[in-house]
């Protein structure tokens, strides 16, 4: 039996195969009070006029908005 590293290398090739790409992401550890302090420091700086603005651009350039569903 193949062990634990040629069997995911054998993973990767055939995902590969199929066109599909493995991608890792690394994002800050929202269990920990410090990481929960800056993104609460970083909430109450945004200004809502501008976050209005974005969102409304996001949904205008959206796949997913109610006019595509119909």
């Amino acid at each position: 039996m193949a062990g634990p590293a040629e069997r995911m290398r054998r993973m990767r090739e055939r995902r590969r195969s199929w066109g599909m790409r493995e991608l890792r992401l690394v994002v800050p550890d929202a269990r920990l009070a410090t990481v929960r302090r800056r993104i609460a420091r970083q909430v109450a700086r945004l200004k809502p006029a501008s976050e209005r603005d974005a969102l409304a651009w996001i949904e205008s350039v959206s796949e997913f908005d109610e006019h595509e569903a119909r």
